[in-house]
């Protein structure tokens, strides 16, 4: 794992003192690579490469970066894994080839150079984003994984196209003028997170998963714009051609064959996965996804695992007894760090800066703290995430199997169902329901905005409706506008579920579970890796039975079926929780300081980006206990401590009194 950057000159490039920039932009991502630096130019074709190293495969100098094929015709910068690079060696030795190091990135090149840039990216299986220069053809090639793991930020400037890990390279390109883009800016302040097609400044965009931007200096000349380099991008690999070809060609067997399959599948996945020259543990949450993955490392490892684990003291929101249990059965070694209101309070100064873009799904919270602390213990963790998307894991989901159910009940029947659902939730609001003897989970449940949320699904007229209803933001009612998310084309799915399933693989995967993940992980150089996104995996999930993933009201049924052959169902069998942080109770209590300190900014910038009386009266109903507006709340922190952070941005004044009334917040 690593960072990278890169520069490409326009032709009309005064002269190449802009190449001595990626120095500057390289060291920025120092923290992604703390092992090593390097550095690669040729001024008379006005390209430069910088590389930072995490050395993870091949600890020798035979795997610096930027490096040179063997021919000498390709230059990479790469960050990422090839997992199967012993496979493809091998293949590559009975061809002929020889090799100098131990590392994937000689194998990437040397099947690149022997089998063709496209050919040889349908052959990794990993995560990855580089830049590849042909100095035959003096093009530019960049790449990004299927799934979309790692981040590649691409930026064109009049002199130059800039290429980085992060944006906070890019900004060290002195070409690079920061203007914030106001559709980005809403849908974060509307979701939480900038949707991966998007990017918070203007002129930024990222390569899309499973693609190719393929340039020369020629195709750029004269500073054309971001947008217009779009047609040098070409899908290599399509999600949206996977899920149709999934739905249309289900595996057949029985519930046992199918998962006897995904059994060897994802133990295929994670021991690819284990290969690392440094040491190595797991996420462990003590739920379905984590607990699979380290049941399946620990399955095929002759020592025990490291694991590790968030502990709150917050009641309701605690899982690590679980993920406790969960690891004394398997046998691993287990580590907790207990998390306080004061161990939030003082990591969230770094929080800004270390999504670059604003972001505002506070389990980032967690997932930052739990990187931190397997960092002390390993160098690489294999992590859990990608389960629900795949298998059908999100309230949402089974909310469409329930709620489709019930729409074959007439339309009447329903309104008055979801009238008394309502007349709940209003009891929930006037903490009517906190004076039952309910347990934790229970009064999670009955969370007046859940409860509204079930009411407004029950009175959809049709499936269409109903689809638009699970996929709006959480402030939808509030809500004028709402940028398009999909990335990887429009896939041509029937059932609500599977609509539902790649919307999520296409827009909240990439945007924010991916982006936490490589942001959080990266920053206290750490790997992380995730066998549940295998492409494989992925592709064998599309084509699945929709009732294998969901059955008997339980999402992830199949994959719950394979762990109860390594965990036993007491210890999983429980309400999902995921990386739940109770920032609505931290609002009112230890972060109240912190958050007015930044409502007031807002008011005090006089730049018109927020409606104040909304902010205030969101803040004023939130502190009183009439609603919960915690996550609307923390989206407009986030932003402002970004905003404060980055120096306040600029933005076209005609347009900034229009960005919060466009999130709806």
């Amino acid at each position: 794992m690593c960072g990278i950057a890169g520069i490409l000159l326009a032709p009309g490039a005064a002269d190449a003192k802009p190449l001595k920039a990626i120095a500057g932009m390289t060291t920025a991502l120092r923290h992604r690579g703390p092992d090593g630096e390097g550095f690669w130019s040729d001024r008379e074709a006005g390209v430069a490469f910088g590389h930072r190293r995490l050395a993870i495969v091949d600890l020798s100098e035979a795997g610096h970066q930027p490096m040179r094929s063997a021919s000498g015709r390709y230059v990479l910068t790469f960050n990422g894994e090839v997992y199967n690079f012993r496979d493809l060696r091998h293949e590559l030795e009975s061809a002929g080839h020889c090799f100098r190091g131990t590392s994937d990135t000689e194998v990437m090149l040397c099947a690149i150079e022997n089998w063709g840039l496209d050919a040889a990216l349908k052959r990794f299986a990993g995560m990855f984003a580089f830049g590849l220069w042909d100095r035959k053809t003096r093009t530019l090639h960049l790449a990004r994984d299927r799934m979309g793991k790692k981040p590649l930020y691409v930026a064109s400037t009049r002199d130059a196209l800039v290429f980085a890990s992060e944006l906070k390279a890019i900004n060290r390109f002195p070409g690079f003028r920061q203007e914030l883009d106001l559709n980005a800016a809403a849908a974060m302040l509307s979701r939480g997170w900038v949707p991966d097609n998007s990017c918070i400044w203007q002129g930024v965009f990222k390569l899309p998963p499973g693609s190719v931007l393929s340039i020369t200096a020629a195709d750029f000349a004269g500073g054309r714009s971001a947008a217009s380099l779009s047609h040098h991008i070409r899908q290599w690999w399509s999600l949206a051609d996977v899920a149709e070809k999934g739905r249309r060609e289900p595996i057949a067997g029985t519930d046992e064959e199918l998962t006897n399959q995904l059994d060897e599948l994802l133990r295929l996945a994670v021991r690819e996965r284990m290969v690392a020259d440094v040491p190595l543990g797991g996420f462990l949450s003590g739920g379905v996804d984590s607990s699979a993955v380290v049941a399946l490392m620990q399955a095929q490892s002759q020592k025990p695992v490291r694991t590790f684990t968030i502990a709150f003291g917050e009641g309701g929101f605690d899982e690590a007894p679980h993920a406790a249990e969960v690891a004394r059965h398997l046998g691993t070694d287990h580590t907790e760090l207990h998390l306080s209101p004061a161990s939030a309070r003082d990591i969230i100064p770094e929080l800004p800066q270390t999504w670059d873009e604003p972001f505002a799904d506070e389990s980032q919270i967690p997932t930052l703290l739990v990187a931190r602390l397997a960092r002390q213990h390993v160098t690489v963790a294999l992590s859990g995430d990608g389960g629900d998307e795949c298998f059908a894991g999100y309230a949402r989901h089974l909310m469409a199997a329930r709620v489709n159910r019930q729409h074959g009940l007439p339309l009447p029947m329903r309104q008055t169902l979801a009238t008394g659902i309502g007349l709940l939730a209003r009891a929930a609001r006037h903490d009517l329901v906190s004076k039952l003897p309910l347990s934790a989970h229970a009064r999670h449940a009955l969370r007046s905005d859940r409860l509204d949320r079930l009411a407004r699904l029950l009175s959809a007229a049709d499936e269409d409706e109903l689809y638009q209803r699970l996929t709006g933001s959480s402030t939808e009612n509030l809500t004028h506008h709402r940028p398009p998310i999909s990335i990887n084309g429009t896939a041509q799915l029937d059932g609500l579920l599977s609509r539902l399933l790649y919307d999520d693989m296409v827009g909240y995967l990439p945007g924010d579970i991916l982006v936490k993940l490589d942001r959080a992980s990266m920053a206290n150089s750490l790997e992380g890796r995730c066998p549940l996104l295998d492409h494989r995996v992925v592709e064998f999930a599309w084509r699945l039975p929709a009732d294998v993933m969901v059955r008997h009201g339980r999402g992830k049924w199949i994959l719950r079926q394979l762990l109860h052959r390594y965990v036993p169902e007491r210890l999983i069998d429980r309400p999902k929780h995921g990386f739940d942080v109770p920032i609505a109770v931290w609002l009112r209590g230890p972060l109240r300081i912190w958050a007015s300190d930044l409502i007031a900014d807002m008011r005090l910038s006089g730049d018109g980006i927020f409606d104040f009386t909304k902010v205030e009266t969101c803040w004023r109903d939130h502190m009183d206990g009439r609603q919960d507006h915690s996550r609307d709340l923390w989206a407009a922190l986030m932003f402002q401590a970004w905003r404060n952070e980055a120096g306040r941005p600029s933005a076209p004044a005609k347009d900034l009194s229009r960005i919060f009334e466009l999130a709806g917040v």
